[in-house]
């Protein structure tokens, strides 16, 4: 991998040139919380002062852009005695604009299902080919554990990735388009000042993390607490909602819907994202369900994302960001499951020191 030191001003013009030649996407304050705090989502930019790139998180992840929630996959033009096709791919260029690395992360574990699987998906390929990812370093986010799954770091999976150093970022490159890029606005060579501010940036972002998740051995406790009783105590709060699941940058169930026309004439094949926590998503022809109950369905979606997905591609699917914690209206997120799991006492978490303080206990 190659470095290099771009000014701010460099930058600027770096992210001008994008939006004058294709599409940029990039964080964009939306509204503020009731308490105030901003709220930042992933949308299309039109000039740079949109941009807010000292943003928290975002509400939802580039998951958006990679994997739509719904999707036409193909259409079918009906004749008497014949059939024709039309499949469409995304070929225009696309910039996404200050990614973190946790939801870069989470690119790469969706590359392992659609992009290297022994089927790729072509409509997911073509998205990822023609984007050019621009990550940026932050301080970790409240709630998050991204350090905990070895996700707050990220060494591929992006273009360029940006660490902020006060008047220039460090720049790391990763593929022919952004070396090119970064010579067009006049990128720098590095200076051993740049490494050690550099390292420093990078200490005080890991000194920043609290208290980590115990994820070690949790592939292993998830088969060996398969019917523990945790389960039932958490699934009774779910709501089957789906929130979880849409909200999160690495869930990517899905189900294909068929329709003919009244006519006969015409046809559509459409990819809509499923989750596993709603009540049908295990329900087959016959009416019968695999998954009836609430709690088994929210096991089976932590079972995927830390004992089936490690099984398959030797890493868990989950990267920390917590946006289900936070999206979630009956309270649920995994910090809590997981520390309920490993059985270490109350967890640490949003909202859980008040709970200690009145001596409420943990659910």
């Amino acid at each position: 991998m190659l470095f290099r030191t771009l000014t701010k001003a460099r930058f600027r013009d770096l992210v001008e040139r994008f939006i004058s030649e294709h599409e940029v996407i990039g964080p964009r304050r939306v509204c503020v919380d009731r308490e105030g705090t901003p709220v930042h989502q992933l949308l299309p930019v039109s000039r740079f002062e949109d941009l807010e790139l000292d943003y928290e998180y975002a509400e939802f992840s580039a998951k958006t852009y990679f994997l739509p929630y719904e999707e036409q996959l193909s259409s079918f033009e009906l004749g008497e005695w014949d059939w024709s096709q039309k499949i469409r791919y995304r070929v225009q260029p696309r910039a996404i604009i200050g990614l973190r690395a946790c939801d870069i992360n989470a690119l790469v574990r969706l590359d392992k299902v659609f992009a290297r699987n022994l089927f790729p998906s072509p409509y997911y390929l073509a998205r990822r080919k023609n984007t050019f990812i621009v990550g940026l370093d932050h301080d970790p986010c409240d709630g998050g554990f991204c350090r905990s799954v070895d996700s707050d770091t990220v060494s591929h999976g992006f273009d360029l990735f940006l660490t902020d150093l006060g008047d220039r970022y460090f720049a790391a490159i990763n593929s022919d388009r952004a070396f090119s890029a970064l010579r067009q606005v006049g990128a720098q060579e590095i200076t051993d000042e740049d490494t050690n501010d550099y390292l420093a940036a990078r200490q005080k972002i890991g000194d920043g993390f609290g208290p980590e998740v115990n994820v070690h051995n949790l592939a292993n406790l998830l088969d060996i607490e398969f019917d523990s009783p945790v389960w039932q105590r958490w699934g009774d709060k779910c709501m089957s909602c789906g929130t979880c699941a849409m909200v999160c940058p690495t869930c990517y169930c899905y189900g294909v819907h068929e329709e003919v026309g009244m006519d006969f004439c015409s046809a559509t094949k459409t990819k809509k994202l499923h989750s596993c926590n709603l009540l049908d998503f295990a329900e087959v022809a016959g009416g019968h369900n695999f998954r009836p109950d609430r709690q088994t369905r929210l096991k089976y979606r932590y079972y995927h994302q830390h004992r089936g997905f490690v099984e398959a591609h030797e890493s868990a699917l989950c990267v920390g960001c917590n946006r289900c914690g936070r999206a979630c209206l009956a309270g649920i997120n995994p910090r809590e499951i997981i520390a309920d799991l490993q059985e270490e006492g109350p967890p640490v978490g949003p909202g859980l020191e008040a709970r200690a303080a009145t001596g409420e206990e943990t659910p």
